[in-house]
């Protein structure tokens, strides 16, 4: 009786002091899981008219997209299907600055422009993220508070556990009559509503605790028997520079090469080396909407010849369990690697797990302030 009493008091302080971190997260959770979905109904602008001749060179299309934005940094480009417009990315982190320029792969027509910190959706990340507060600050809270959360969510589990066995069904189901008050109506919410949801929140809080905490992410990998560096890291050339005659460079050869090697992929996403020294590196998404199973591909700026990679981020076909394990890491966490089913279900414990902070003071304030005969 008195550890469970301990236990009560660890639940109750630190549910009181995460609440609303744990239910804004978790609500924004909710709104973020169908973006794709929602967004691909409003997306046309990114689809074209295919073509009889070949697209734009990287080169090209980079030199083009500079001229709407010349003061800020290319991240990469994206290159997809015959019918697809070329997303150019830019990025700066300091003055945060992330927009796309989508020109048509055939003409270099500027078809638009998105601004990805405004919108809806942008706001939900922030609250998601940050609680849209100063980055800095933000992400700190976030993090310590899901940390916090899966302390609360192991703790609930213990005081779940009924005394007596014959109390056991009443924690697995709602029993209300007519007569039942609404402090054991809400009693029921937060237990049995929370016990039925406490693996999957358990595995979305930890899941994006990784997101937040790199030694979190270390301590999965290698306790998963990891054993390669899990981190990203763009290796340099392998190769000199040399002179080039040519006004076509080797990474205008790069695209069409790997459409051609890898027909069925999903897109491909350059990214242009930062310095004479540094390789090229291209993401090349297999399936739409699912990140873990993308191949990380470097290749020398100069020769072409690709570059292995001592960390996870590879081929997928070359990653063990444990680099598996941590690529899907993302996926999981919002459920994209389950298919539309798997959203379902992070939408509805997303919903829920906001809930229980709302039904946690509602318990905790009828006790603390219940009426006395």
């Amino acid at each position: 009786m008195k550890y469970r009493k301990t236990i009560l008091s660890i639940h109750k302080i630190l549910g009181l002091v995460t609440g609303v971190v744990v239910f804004i997260v978790s609500i924004t959770g909710c709104c973020w899981a169908f973006r794709s979905e929602i967004e691909s109904t409003y997306n046309q602008y990114k689809k074209v008219e295919p073509q009889n001749k070949a697209i734009l060179t990287p080169t090209e299309v980079k030199t083009i997209a500079k001229e709407i934005f010349p003061n800020n940094t290319v991240h990469g480009t994206v290159f997809k299907k015959a019918d697809d417009a070329i997303e150019v990315i830019f990025y700066d982190a300091k003055p945060e600055f992330y927009q796309s320029v989508f020109l048509n792969p055939y003409s270099g027509e500027v078809i638009q422009t998105d601004n990805h910190l405004s919108g809806f959706f942008a706001f939900i990340l922030k609250g998601h993220m940050r609680l849209w507060l100063p980055k800095e600050i933000g992400e700190q809270v976030v993090g310590a508070s899901i940390l916090t959360f899966i302390l609360i969510i192991i703790s609930g589990f213990v005081l779940w556990i009924p005394k007596k066995r014959k109390t056991l069904k009443q924690r697995l189901k709602f029993d209300w009559k007519s007569t039942t008050k609404w402090k054991r109506k809400n009693f029921d919410l937060h237990t049995v509503v929370g016990f039925y949801a406490c693996t999957f929140a358990l595995v979305a809080a930890f899941t994006g605790a990784t997101i937040s905490y790199n030694w979190l992410k270390y301590v999965v990998y290698v306790s998963s028997g990891g054993d390669k560096v899990p981190a990203f890291i763009i290796p340099e050339n392998t190769s000199e520079k040399t002179a080039v005659d040519s006004k076509t460079l080797p990474i205008d050869y790069l695209i069409v090469k790997l459409q051609t090697e890898s027909p069925k992929a999903n897109s491909f996403e350059l990214h242009y080396p930062e310095t004479e020294d540094s390789s090229i590196y291209v993401e090349v998404s297999n399936s739409e909407g699912l990140y873990y199973n993308s191949d990380y591909r470097f290749f020398d700026q100069n020769t072409l010849e690709e570059i292995e990679t001592e960390t996870i981020f590879g081929k997928y076909k070359d990653a063990k369990f444990a680099d598996k394990l941590i690529r899907m890491n993302y996926d999981i966490h919002i459920g994209a690697i389950g298919g539309i089913a798997g959203k379902i279900i992070a939408f509805l414990i997303s919903l829920i797990t906001a809930s229980l902070p709302v039904t946690g003071v509602l318990l905790w304030y009828g006790r603390k302030y219940k009426k006395k005969h």
